[in-house]
């Protein structure tokens, strides 16, 4: 029988080349009694001469399976090149993968601070203002103090007696002892209670002292609040009037003009010259040695 099926081999080889491997196939099953499928591979063909050798049988099986070559189906489960959308996430260019900031426009915005948006700027005090007030001379020798409270208090509607004032000052036949006692009655009578004491302890205001006391007057008349300021010594308005008051004395502070270089006093001390303006270096020099109530 095996030498039939090698002369029919040879016959094909010679004859029919292009039916080799089907009959190769046939003498692999008969040969090996295992039925054994050649499966022919699209990328590695056997050309005519290999298939006249593979004619040659030899007689064990063992070499006739080793001849066979059966090619192996593509996985199911592979992804096929052409088709995009079964490439691997690690296989995709970082670059065509969308950004969150560029799927998401709000990611890009910055949120805005509430508080931040909600707060205005403050508005620029005025370059002038003079409050209205309700002028009273001192009733006393002594009732400088209450009547410079008591006059400034007037500019914010507030209506407070001298002798009030002066018990709540400890004000006496010596008069009121410092501008912490003007400070207190103010806040007394102040809602929120926006007074400070500020005090002038050398011979001389410094020029950071003079600043001081023109941006607290700016803060405290554009608050519609008078300033009491002790003072002592002599100084001349912008009139030429002169104002003497060895001993010290309390004015009021009603008003101001230039940004504050210019202040309007109010004095208790003479009705007859109740109103005047000074400058604001010459009222920190006035008040050294004393201070303020702002």
């Amino acid at each position: 029988m095996k030498h039939t099926l090698k002369r029919q081999l040879r016959k094909l080889a010679t004859e029919r080349p292009y039916q080799l491997f089907a009959t190769s196939a046939v003498a692999l099953v008969l040969a090996t009694g295992a039925g054994a499928l050649v499966a022919r591979s699209d990328d590695n063909l056997v050309d005519a001469p290999t298939a006249t050798a593979v004619a040659e049988l030899r007689d064990d099986s063992a070499a006739s399976r080793s001849l066979a070559r059966v090619a192996t189906a593509p996985s199911s489960d592979a992804p096929s090149s052409a088709d995009p959308s079964s490439t691997p996430r690690s296989a995709v260019p970082s670059s065509a993968a969308p950004s969150s900031a560029a799927a998401s426009p709000s990611a890009r915005a910055t949120t805005a601070d509430p508080d931040v948006a909600s707060k205005k700027a403050a508005p620029k005090p005025p370059a002038e203002k003079v409050l209205s007030y309700d002028y009273q001379a001192q009733i006393n020798g002594y009732y400088c103090g209450p009547a410079a409270v008591r006059n400034a208090l007037s500019a914010a509607g507030i209506e407070r007696g001298q002798e009030t004032l002066a018990a709540q000052m400890g004000t006496t036949f010596a008069g009121t002892n410092s501008a912490y006692d003007t400070t207190r009655a103010l806040n007394a009578a102040v809602k929120g209670e926006p007074y400070k004491t500020t005090m002038i302890p050398g011979g001389a205001a410094t020029p950071a002292q003079m600043d001081q006391l023109q941006a607290d007057v700016v803060a405290a008349i554009s608050d519609g609040r008078g300033v009491v300021v002790n003072v002592a010594g002599s100084v001349v308005d912008t009139a030429g009037g002169w104002h003497s008051f060895p001993g010290g004395h309390y004015v009021a502070v009603v008003g101001y003009e230039d940004e504050g270089r210019m202040v309007k006093i109010a004095d208790s001390a003479d009705a007859s010259y109740y109103s005047y303006w000074l400058s604001t270096i010459d009222l920190a020099n006035w008040a050294a040695t004393r201070g303020y109530s702002s």
